[in-house]
C-alpha cells in the first residue's frame, strides 16, 4: 500500500500502531483528521482543511485562499481601512491638481470611481465604523470650516447685480428640478430615493459638494446612489461648462482686457483654493487648533440647538451652516484669518466623505442608475438656464455676462466661477464671483431642504 507524503499521517499510524492497523482513507481534494489531533502542516487547522488543487500536479493551492482570508481580517481593521480611505482622498486631490484628466474629474469624483473599484474587487469592505465615524463627526466639522469665508455683509456689498444674477439662477435650479422630477422621477434608486437625490443635485446645483454631502446626509443617502449621482452628475455639469465658455465673449466693451492681471488661474480647483501656491500660506499649528475648535464648537451649539428646537432626528446640518454664516458676518476679521486653514481642513474631509461613499457602493447598481441620473441632471440643468435667460434678460435686463457667470457659480461652486471671469477677462468680476459662490455654499443647504415636500407631493409622468 502506498502511503500519503503526509507527515501528519505518518504520525496517525504510528500512534496507533500498537492498535489493529485501519489503512487511512485515500487523500483526494478533502481530507480531515481527528479534532484531537493538531498537525503543524500547512494548510492543517482544527483538526480540518479543505485543500484546491492543481489539476496538473494534485498540490494544494493555497495562496489565493489566503490572501482572501487576510483581507477579510484587514476590512476589520479600523487602521487599515482608514488609512486606505485618507490615501484615497489624497491621491484624488493630487490627480485634480496635477493631471489634465484629474481636472476634467475633480477631485471629488476622482476619489469616489478609485473607491468604488477598490471596494469591489475586494480591497477595502463595503460596510466599516470607521466610514460611519466620518459621515457622524467629520462631514459636520467640513460644513462650518467651508464656511469661514461667508461673510453676507462683503458678499452683497461687492457683488452689485451679479448677487441678482445669482438668486435668479437659484430660482432657475429650483424650476429646473420641479420640471424635472415628474419626468424623471428617479425609481431606479429604489423606493423613496429619487427625491432625496433630486433634493441632493438641487443643493450642488446652487451652492456646491458641501451642500449636496449635507443633504444626502441629511436626508440619509445611500452610498451607491451618492457615487452614481457625482459620476452622472459630474459629466452633465463639464459639458454645461464647455457650453457657457463657449457663448461667453472673451472681454467686454466697458471692460478692456488686461493682460497684466495675475489672479486665479484659468482651471482653477478647489483644493487649489485652499492653498494657492502663488502667495505665502497663512496655515500653521495655531491656526489649525483654532480652526478644528471653532468648528467643532459651531457643531456642537448647532446639534443642542436643533435636539432643543426642532423635532427628533432633524439633522443639525442646516442649523450649523446657519449658525457659521451668522458669525462670519459678526466677526468677519477674525474668520478671515482661519479661511484659509478651514478651507484646507474642509476639503481634505469632504474627500474623505466621498471615498466612504465610493466604498460603499456597488459598481453594477452605479451602472444601473447613472443612465436615468445623467438625464436627469441634464434636464434639470437645461430648464434651469431656460429660466435664467427668460427671466435675468427678459425681466431684470441683466448682462450675459452676469447670468452666465451667475449660472457657473450656482452649478459649479466660487472657485469654478472666478476661473471662468479671469479666463473671459471679466476683471472686475473675479471677486465678485467667488463671493457668490460663497453665498451660494451658505444657502443652498436650506434651500433644497424645504424643497423636499414639494417634490413629494408632485405627481409623476413617468409610466
Amino acid at each position: 500500500m502506498k502511503l500519503p507524503k503526509f507527515p501528519c499521517l505518518l504520525l496517525l499510524l504510528s500512534t496507533q500502531s500498537s492498535k489493529s492497523f485501519v489503512p487511512p482513507p485515500r487523500i483526494q481534494s478533502q481530507t480531515q483528521l481527528s479534532p484531537s489531533l493538531k498537525c503543524p502542516c500547512r494548510g492543517w487547522s482544527n483538526g480540518h482543511r479543505v485543500f484546491k488543487t492543481s489539476p496538473a500536479s494534485g498540490r494544494p493551492l493555497q495562496a489565493l485562499p489566503s490572501a482572501l482570508a487576510g483581507l477579510k481580517t484587514l476590512h476589520t481593521n479600523p487602521s487599515y481601512v482608514l488609512s486606505a480611505v485618507l490615501w484615497l482622498s489624497a491621491f484624488g486631490v493630487s490627480l485634480e491638481r496635477r493631471t489634465t484628466v484629474g481636472k476634467a474629474l475633480s477631485a471629488p469624483l476622482a476619489t469616489m470611481a478609485l473607491a468604488l473599484t477598490t471596494a469591489n474587487i475586494g480591497l477595502l469592505p463595503f460596510h466599516s465604523p470607521i466610514y460611519n465615524v466620518i459621515n457622524r463627526f467629520l462631514v459636520p466639522l467640513a460644513v462650518p470650516l467651508l464656511l469661514f469665508d461667508s461673510d453676507l455683509k462683503r458678499v452683497i456689498n461687492d457683488t452689485g447685480t451679479l448677487l441678482a444674477a445669482f438668486f435668479v439662477g437659484a430660482v432657475a435650479t429650483i424650476v429646473g428640478t420641479i420640471v424635472a422630477f415628474p419626468i424623471i422621477p428617479l425609481k431606479s434608486l429604489g423606493p423613496d430615493m429619487g427625491w432625496r437625490v433630486a433634493c441632493a443635485l438641487a443643493a450642488r446645483h446652487i451652492g456646491g459638494a458641501i451642500n449636496f454631502v449635507a443633504v444626502a446626509e441629511t436626508l440619509k443617502v445611500h452610498g451607491t446612489a451618492v457615487s452614481a449621482a457625482i459620476a452622472a452628475d459630474n459629466v452633465v455639469v463639464a459639458l454645461y461648462f464647455a457650453f457657457l465658455f463657449s457663448i461667453s465673449k472673451a472681454g467686454e466693451p466697458d471692460e478692456p482686457k488686461d493682460k497684466g492681471y495675475t489672479a486665479q488661474g484659468d482651471n482653477a480647483t478647489i483644493s487649489e483654493l485652499a492653498i494657492e501656491e502663488n502667495r505665502a500660506s497663512t496655515i500653521s499649528l495655531p491656526s489649525l487648533m483654532i480652526s478644528i475648535s471653532v468648528a467643532s464648537t459651531l457643531v456642537s451649539s448647532g446639534s443642542l440647538l436643533t435636539k432643543s428646537l426642532l423635532p427628533a432626528g432633524t439633522s443639525s446640518l442646516p442649523l450649523i451652516s446657519t449658525l457659521t454664516v451668522v458669525a462670519a458676518t459678526m466677526f468677519p476679521t477674525f474668520f478671515s484669518r482661519i479661511s484659509e486653514t478651514g478651507t484646507a481642513l474642509g476639503v481634505a474631509f469632504i474627500q474623505m466623505f466621498f471615498a466612504a461613499s465610493g466604498a460603499a457602493g456597488s459598481i453594477k447598481l452605479v451602472l444601473q442608475q447613472a443612465p436615468s441620473l445623467f438625464a436627469f441632471s441634464a434636464l434639470q440643468i437645461g430648464v434651469h438656464f431656460a429660466t435664467l435667460l427668460g427671466i435675468g434678460k427678459l425681466i431684470f435686463r441683466l448682462p450675459n455676462r452676469e447670468l452666465y457667470l451667475a449660472s457657473n457659480a450656482n452649478v459649479g461652486g466660487p472657485t469654478t466661477a472666478a476661473a471662468m471671469a479671469q479666463a473671459k477677462e471679466w476683471k472686475r468680476l473675479v471677486l465678485p464671483a467667488l463671493l457668490i459662490g460663497i453665498l451660494g455654499y451658505a444657502t443652498a443647504t436650506a434651500i433644497a431642504l424645504a424643497l423636499g415636500p414639494i417634490l413629494l407631493r408632485l405627481p409623476s409622468l413617468a409610466r
